[in-house]
This record gives C-alpha cells, sequence and structure tokens, in this order.
C-alpha cells in the first residue's frame, strides 16, 4: 500500500509535512466536489431515464389499444401485440438498468462521501485544533521567565502533555489520510465497474430479446410485400366497381323496392320514409321503416332499438291521403292512433302501402299464439320508456329505506304534488317527493333542499332515523299553514312543471306560506320547550316510545317483568349505553373487556323508536305524555361501586332573554329533542348556528348534544350546522360530546369532519378529556380517527379518503349497530352479590 504521507515526518512536524498536508487537504477537498456534481448527474441521468420510461409505456399502451381496435385484422392484431410486449421487457430492462446505476452509482459513492470523507473533515479539525494548542503551548514556555520557577514548570507540563497529545492526533490523522487516499480507488473503480457490467446485462438482454423476434420480423417483411401487391390490386377492382356503378341509369331505382314475405331476416320491406311527428307542430323527420313481424317499426339509427308505431297490423288499415300539401302521403290507421307517412315517389308510396296490405293479409293467416307473442314483443318495445325510471332489482337496503320511510302517516304521496309513490327524498326537510318534484327541489340548491333517492342510494341509519321522525304530515303543517288562508292551490299530478316550480319555490324559497307566531307565541314556545327539556332530562331513564311503523321494540328497562328493581334499572343503564341511537355510528370494538364502565350519560336511558331514534316526536305538543312518563318513572338507581362516575357537565340554564328569536326557539328545541319544533324554527328563518351570548356562546347543536339525540344532531349537520363551532370556553360539539360519553354523537362529528386537534381555554382536546375520563370507547374511536387523518395527511394532497381498513370499519360496525345491535353488546350484567 502506498503511503501519501510519512508517519516518522509527521511526528516532527516540519515544514515538508505541513506541505503535504495541505496538497492532500486540497485534493481531498476537489475530490468531494467532483464527486458530489458526479452524484448529482446520476441522478439527473436516473430521472431524465424515469421519464422516458413513462413515455415509452404510454406509447406502447398506444400501440396494445391500436391493436384491440384491429381484432379482425388477425395479422395486424398479432404483430402489434408481439411488437408491444417486447418493447415492454425492453422498457422492464431498462428499469433494471437505471436501479443498478443507482445502486453502483448515487448509493455507493454518497456513502462514501458522507462517511469516509466525513471521518476525514473530523480528524482535520481536531489535528487543527491541537496544532494550534501545541503553538501556544510553545510560545508560552518560551516566554516564561527563569526567575519564576513555578511558571517555568506550570510552562513545562503544558507544553509536554501538548506535545503528547498533538503525536497521537496527528498520528491519527495521517492514518486517516493514507486510509482515504487507498479507499479511494477502489470505491470508485467498484461503482464505476459495477455500472459497466449493468450497461453490459442490458444490451445482452437486449439482443436476445430482439434475436428471438427477428424470424417474426422477417416473415413480416415477406408478408408486407405479399400485402402491397394485394392492396394494389384490390384498388384497381374497387376503381373498376366504381366506374361501373356509376354508369348506371338509377332513374327508376325505386322500382326495386319489393315485399317479400319470406326474407331470411324476418323483414319484409324496408325503406326510408318521411313521418309527421305528432306534436303541435306537426314536423316531419325522415326515419329507416320496415315491415317485420308483422309489426310497422322505425328507427333513427342502426343501434337504437326499434319504435314500435302499429303493434299488429291485423287492427290496422292503410289508405292514401291527397288532402295535405305534402305529395306521395299515405296513412296507416289503428283503432288507438293514426301515422301519416311520405315516400319519395309514387311507386315507393304504392311499394308501401301494397306491403302493408300484403302484411295485414299474412297477419290474419297466422295462428292466434303468434299474435299473443307480437302483443308481448310490441308491448316490450312501447313500455322501455315507462319502464326505465325503475330499476327491476333494487337492493335489500333500498327496500329497507322505501319501506321504513313510506310507512309514516303521509309519505305514501309526494309532499308537493301529491303524485302516489314516491321515490325521493329530500333528505334536510325530512319529506318524500315523486320524481318530477326532486327533480325541482334539486334546482333550488343543496342550501334549501339535498335531495337523494330512496330505492338507488345508500342509506345510513341516523338519516333513516331523521325522515321517520320528521315527514310530509309534519313539514306541511309549517310550510303550508297559511295556503288555505291566502287561497293558493296547492299542485296536482300531472300539473304543468312550471305550475309546480313556482308553488315549490314560494313554499320553500320565499316561505310565503309559513305563518309567523307573534312575540307571544314565541316566548310561550320557548318557555314549553325550556321546561320540556328539563323533563326530558329527568325521566331520561325509562320514556315510553312514540308510536312508530312498524311495531316498537320495548327496552328491557320498561318491561314490568318480575325483576327486582336493580337488576331491572342496571340493565336499562347497560342497553342505554348501547342503545340503537348510539350504536348507528360505534366502531371501538377494540375493547373487548366485559367490566362495566361509565354508563350514567345523558345518551343513557333515552328511549327509542322501532328506527332507534330518541325521543317522542309527534305534531302536537307532548305534555301530558312527558307527564306521564315522569310519574312512570321509578326511583333512580343507585351507581354500583364498581363503576367511575359520570362526566361532570354544566346543566343547561333558562335565562330570561332580552328578546324572543327563532334562534331562540331551535336553540331549545335542540336541547329538547323536538324536530317538529326545530324545523318550525328553521322555517321561521332561525340560524342555524345561532349563539346564545347569555348562555356561554352555546349553540343549537351544541345544545343538541346535552339533549343526548344523534337524530337531532344529524338533522342540525343536513341544515348547514358548523361542526366546529365553540363556544365561549372554546368546546366545540365534539368536546361536549366526549365529556358526556356520547359514543355515537363522537362518531357522527367525526363522520362530518370535526376537529378532534381543538384545545378549549383549558388546552384541553376532546381525546385528552376522554382518556380524563377513562371512557375506553371514546378514546379508541378518536385515536383510530386521529391515526387515519395522519395517513391521509402522509399520502400527500392527492390521498383518497385515508386508509382502506378505517373506512371499512366505519361502515360495517354503523350497518350492524343498527340492524343488530345485540351483536356489538360487549358488557355484562352488573351483578351487586358478585365481589
Amino acid at each position: 500500500m502506498k503511503i501519501t504521507v510519512d508517519f516518522e515526518e509527521c511526528l516532527k512536524d516540519s515544514p515538508r509535512f505541513r506541505a503535504t498536508i495541505e496538497e492532500v487537504e486540497g485534493d481531498v477537498c476537489e475530490l468531494e466536489s467532483k464527486l458530489d456534481k458526479l452524484v448529482k448527474l446520476c441522478i439527473g441521468m436516473i430521472d431524465a431515464g424515469k421519464a422516458y420510461n413513462t413515455a415509452n409505456k404510454q406509447f406502447v399502451n398506444g400501440i396494445r389499444e391500436l391493436a384491440q381496435q384491429s381484432t379482425k385484422d388477425e395479422v395486424i392484431e398479432s404483430s402489434l401485440t408481439k411488437f408491444a410486449e417486447s418493447l415492454q421487457e425492453m422498457i422492464n430492462y431498462h428499469t433494471i438498468l437505471f436501479d443498478q446505476a443507482q445502486r453502483s452509482i448515487k448509493t455507493q459513492l454518497q456513502t462514501f462521501v458522507k462517511e469516509d470523507l466525513r471521518k476525514f473533515k473530523e480528524a482535520k479539525k481536531q489535528f487543527d485544533k491541537v496544532s494550534e494548542e501545541k503553538e501556544a503551548a510553545l510560545t508560552k514556555n518560551a516566554q516564561a521567565p527563569r526567575n519564576k520557577q513555578h511558571e517555568v514548570e506550570e510552562a513545562t507540563n503544558i507544553l509536554t502533555a501538548t506535545r503528547k497529545c498533538f503525536r497521537h492526533i496527528v498520528l491519527d490523522y495521517v492514518l486517516q489520510i493514507n486510509v482515504l487516499q487507498s479507499k479511494r480507488r477502489s470505491e470508485i473503480l467498484k461503482s464505476m465497474l459495477s455500472f459497466m457490467y449493468a450497461h453490459l446485462t442490458f444490451f445482452h438482454q437486449g439482443y436476445d430479446l430482439f434475436s428471438e423476434l427477428q424470424p417474426l420480423m422477417k416473415q413480416l417483411g415477406g408478408q408486407l410485400d405479399q400485402l402491397v401487391v394485394d392492396a394494389a390490386k384490390e384498388k384497381r377492382d374497387m376503381e373498376q366497381k366504381h366506374s361501373t356503378i356509376q354508369q348506371k341509369d338509377f332513374s327508376n331505382d325505386d322500382t326495386k323496392l319489393e315485399y317479400n314475405v319470406d326474407a331470411d331476416n324476418g323483414i319484409a320491406m324496408e325503406g326510408y320514409l318521411f313521418k309527421r311527428a305528432s306534436n303541435a307542430f306537426k314536423t316531419w323527420n325522415r326515419r329507416w321503416f320496415s315491415i317485420q313481424n308483422n309489426q310497422l317499426v322505425y328507427q333513427k339509427k342502426f343501434k337504437d332499438n326499434p319504435t314500435v308505431v302499429v303493434e299488429d297490423l291485423r287492427l290496422c288499415t292503410v289508405k292514401h291521403c291527397e288532402d295535405i300539401e305534402r305529395r306521395f302521403c299515405f296513412e296507416v290507421v289503428s283503432p288507438t292512433k293514426s301515422c301519416m307517412m311520405q315516400a319519395d315517389t309514387e311507386k315507393l308510396r304504392q311499394a308501401w302501402i301494397k306491403a302493408v296490405q300484403n302484411s295485414i293479409a299474412t297477419a290474419f293467416r297466422e295462428k292466434g299464439d303468434d299474435a299473443e307473442k307480437l302483443d308481448r314483443k310490441s308491448s316490450t318495445s312501447t313500455g322501455s320508456l315507462d319502464s326505465g325510471g325503475e330499476p327491476k332489482e333494487k337492493s335489500l337496503k333500498g327496500e329497507s329505506a322505501l319501506q321504513k320511510v313510506l310507512a309514516i302517516p303521509g309519505n305514501t304521496c309526494c309532499c308537493d304534488c301529491g303524485q302516489p309513490d314516491p321515490r325521493w327524498a329530500s333528505i334536510n326537510l325530512g319529506i318524500t317527493l315523486c320524481i318530477q318534484c326532486s327533480g325541482i327541489h334539486r334546482s333550488l340548491g343543496v342550501h334549501f333542499s339535498k335531495v337523494r333517492s330512496l330505492t338507488l342510494d345508500t342509506w345510513e341509519p341516523e338519516l333513516l332515523k331523521l325522515m321517520c321522525e320528521l315527514g310530509n304530515g309534519v313539514i306541511n303543517q309549517i310550510y303550508e299553514a297559511r295556503r288555505e288562508e291566502l287561497g293558493s292551490r296547492k299542485p296536482q299530478p300531472g300539473d304543468p312543471r312550471h305550475e309546480i316550480e313556482a308553488y315549490i319555490k314560494a313554499k320553500y324559497v320565499d316561505r310565503r306560506f309559513v305563518r309567523r307566531p307573534s312575540d307571544e307565541e314565541l316566548r310561550t314556545k320557548v318557555v314549553s320547550l325550556s321546561k320540556q327539556e328539563k323533563r326530558l332530562s329527568s325521566s331520561s331513564e325509562h320514556l315510553p316510545p312514540r308510536p312508530p311503523p312498524p311495531t316498537p321494540k320495548l327496552r328491557p328497562g320498561s318491561n314490568a317483568s318480575g325483576k327486582s328493581a336493580g337488576a331491572s334499572g342496571l340493565e336499562a343503564r347497560r342497553d342505554s349505553l348501547f342503545c340503537p341511537d348510539e350504536l348507528d355510528s360505534l366502531f371501538s370494538y377494540f375493547d373487548t373487556s366485559s367490566k362495566l364502565r361509565s354508563i350514567k350519560s345523558a345518551d343513557s336511558g333515552i328511549q327509542n323508536s322501532a328506527d332507534g331514534s330518541r325521543e317522542m316526536l309527534v305534531t302536537t305538543p307532548s305534555t301530558n305524555s312527558l307527564a306521564d312518563a315522569e310519574a312512570a318513572e321509578p326511583p333512580p338507581m343507585p351507581m354500583p361501586a364498581t363503576l367511575p362516575p359520570p362526566s361532570p357537565c354544566k346543566e343547561p340554564v333558562f335565562y330570561e332573554p332580552k328578546e324572543y328569536s327563532p334562534g331562540l326557539q331551535l336553540y331549545w328545541a335542540s336541547c329538547a329533542c323536538s324536530l317538529p319544533d326545530m324545523a318550525e324554527a328553521l322555517a321561521h328563518g332561525g340560524e342555524v348556528n345561532w349563539v346564545n351570548t347569555d348562555d356561554d356562546k352555546r349553540t343549537p347543536l351544541i345544545m343538541a348534544v346535552q339533549g343526548g339525540s344523534l337524530v337531532t344532531c344529524e338533522f342540525l349537520l343536513q341544515n348547514a350546522a358548523n361542526v366546529n363551532q365553540q363556544d365561549a370556553q372554546g368546546r366545540g360539539p365534539l368536546h361536549h360530546a366526549t365529556v358526556l360519553g356520547h359514543t355515537g354523537q363522537v362518531c357522527l362529528f367525526l363522520k362530518r369532519g370535526a376537529n378532534q386537534n381543538a384545545a378549549d381555554i383549558e388546552g384541553k382536546t376532546p381525546l385528552s378529556m376522554a382518556v380524563e375520563a377513562a371512557n375506553a370507547d371514546i378514546v379508541t374511536l378518536l385515536r383510530l380517527a386521529k391515526m387515519n387523518e395522519e395517513m391521509r395527511e402522509a399520502e400527500g394532497p392527492y390521498s383518497q379518503s385515508g386508509d382502506e381498513t378505517y373506512q371499512d370499519i366505519f361502515q360495517d360496525f354503523t350497518q350492524m349497530a343498527s340492524n343488530d345491535p345485540e351483536k356489538l353488546n360487549r358488557y355484562q350484567q352488573y351483578d351487586p352479590q358478585k365481589p
């Protein structure tokens, strides 16, 4: 091994050594710059190669598409397919070459620069530092006076120690220099040799590939010569036929149109005719008519399905029409309609009339069975337009949604025009619509109406419950309260579209028929709702179910069985923690512990209808039913010792406001979970994000969380409620749902884009609150959502909706919670007798 710097020379620290060191350092610095440049050029070459491969792949895909388009020509298809496969192999070889270049040049040389040259620089820094210290020690030793013995000894000791340190460091530095000088040759040659071998492999593979392809190319070359000869021959034949046909006399060509009842394709006669439309303008259109299967049909394009003019020629007659301005016209008349047609010449008119007459005679001779078949075929043709609106097979979800929504009184007819059997709905209004009214609602914009199909779309459980809690009857009592008083006529099925559209805009956009309450009526309504909220809070354990369609499913806590009061109350608590209203969005299935956790929450004890919605929503005042519920309430059960106490939450308090407004009605109706009153407040102009400055700047959505109903929150969100609007404490709806332990609401807000990183004025986020409350369900829910959000951010701005597993869990558990909530009941009944 050649030693660049002598070890003996470095101990002397002579000027020759210093000059050698300076030369080596300059050489290493230049080497580093050259290597950096080479690595950057290699990166640029690799990027350009990848771009070339991308463009080449697109070109190969174009060849494949051309081959697929040429399926009728076997030679072109097979040849282009083979060429595309070979070019794709070359692209793969290029990819391997660029990968090898990245490993051999970029990776190896970068490693050499970052590791070996870095060690050299660190050794150089130590050498420079100890050299300065040695010079300082020599200077101090030389300046020490001889009459001050202690200074002489101190300088001598420092000099001795510095020289010793210098010898160690300079030897290490020289060793690093010599190793670097030796290693640079091997590293550079190794990387370049690997790169050249990669090129050798690339060209060998390409040569072998095209050697296998060469016989095919030679064969195609021979075929190509024959193809050129054949193409020239075909061109001459075509030109000869063209010349022959051009010389013919076409003046009597229409006589060739003859009636042939025994035609192989079943078409007795065909040709172009003008047909007069049945509209008010009586326009004439040229169509291709044919007589087939004893029917008269026409079509505009070859791929169009034939339109049946006459279903059964036995019931028709044909006659000349001489009383109109156009020439060569004839009319086919059936018992239900007539069709006026025009031929190009008199001969063609006579031919068509004769053909129709012959077809009528032929149809009479055929058996009755054939006539029945013709009826079925014609009904299929003519009925295609009518049957296109409804799919033959509907999903189970669509059928289930349709049945549940139409079971609500008043929903079996369109809310706006009364058309029976509606198939569409407005999800933010909670009404059913016919297809014509649904189109008009779409034109209003989603800020007025959000339209969804009852049969074609997938319905989330909370949306389905929202529809079942409102309905056409409730909404029409609000939006058509003054219709009769104003003398406005409600549209009927079959009315012109512009009349129905004008009525719908007056009803929902202008709100012309809404009855505005007086100040005293509004005050009475708000006070009643605030008191109703208190009664709901005090009797939230055992509310009677609202009679819904279909038969309601009783809650375990409300039956009159012989269970003890403690066991019955606790079972109601256990069930209420996972009531259908909550389970609609629950997917925190990771914690399968059987230990009971916090059950005392505002969500618990909320009585459900058969659709899983929370409280009684009726159009008449519900004071009596609520009073009955309050009277029937059993004494509350004491909290078991094994359960953590419920999370603290500020109860809503009614303050006498400065003025009563629809926003205040919406505020207290949301807390009382009264959807009809909420819809009424919005119709009166209530702002969905109204802020109550007298109550910590809370919004209706926050009050809906306090009320504990998932359906109430869904209704506000469908009507553009802000899911992240905070109160005076800096807490949004997600904070409040977390504090109260409302798992279903937490899931709903996360689905609607709630910011789980928002902190209140105390710096607490929903996750920290859930951890503090030891609510494993919500903690798992928030962490899983946060993980999904981080995955989306890591994937970049063009990522999709996040992890597919997360989305599947979300969807599957939402459906499971709605359809079979018992499967998600992970909690065992608490037995106070067990230790």
